[in-house]
């Protein structure tokens, strides 16, 4: 099972991904985990991202293409997998959709998780308000501004991924505002049809 979660920043995909592992026991590949491990272990493109990021540099989508493509060919992927913060714009999308096709692969699902912006804020502002009531350590993009920016930042550049994959006839759109196990329920009902 090989799949997407989209959905702004706040919308749960982590808390769904986290119980999509447990349940079906694929892993959940994050950008930047795949890139810092691809760094360490001195690839041919963990070289070429080592170079940009201690330049200062934002790594091209060029090499995170290359790194995701290399990284869905290792041994725990091959039950399947979700992709987290990846792809991130419709050109990434357009090279998974090629990197998966060359080699005889393809998504299962990509899900996206619709939320009330507004609600959204209230439920970031509830989660800084649970984190530091438990006397742990808040996030710093958790305050109201830095999600205010996350969110246009995702509208610009994250959100047109919907119509890319809708076009595909790939894309499943849920409530995202619902209770986390009614989430989880409609996500497995999903996942059951792939």
């Amino acid at each position: 099972m090989r799949l997407i979660l989209l959905g702004p920043p706040g919308a749960g995909k982590g808390t769904q991904a986290q119980r999509i592992v447990e349940t079906h026991g694929i892993p959940q590949l994050s950008t930047g985990d795949m890139l810092r491990a691809a760094v360490k272990a001195g690839t041919e493109v963990g070289v070429r991202a080592k170079a940009v990021m201690d330049a200062g540099g934002l790594v091209s989508d060029d090499i995170v293409n290359q790194i995701v493509a290399e990284r869905v060919l290792d041994a725990d992927c091959a039950k399947g997998f979700i992709l987290d913060g990846y792809p991130r714009t419709v050109p990434q999308a357009k090279a998974l959709t090629d990197n998966l096709k060359s080699k005889n692969l393809a998504l299962d699902a990509v899900i996206e998780l619709k939320v009330d912006e507004d609600k959204l804020l209230q439920r970031i502002e509830k989660r800084v308000a649970d984190t530091v009531a438990a006397g742990g350590a808040v996030r710093a993009d958790d305050n109201p501004e830095s999600f205010r920016k996350r969110l246009v930042e995702y509208r610009e550049k994250t959100a047109p991924l919907s119509e890319y994959y809708a076009d595909e006839g790939q894309l499943k759109v849920l409530d995202g505002m619902k209770p986390i196990d009614d989430v989880t329920a409609a996500i497995n009902a999903i996942l059951v049809k792939s």
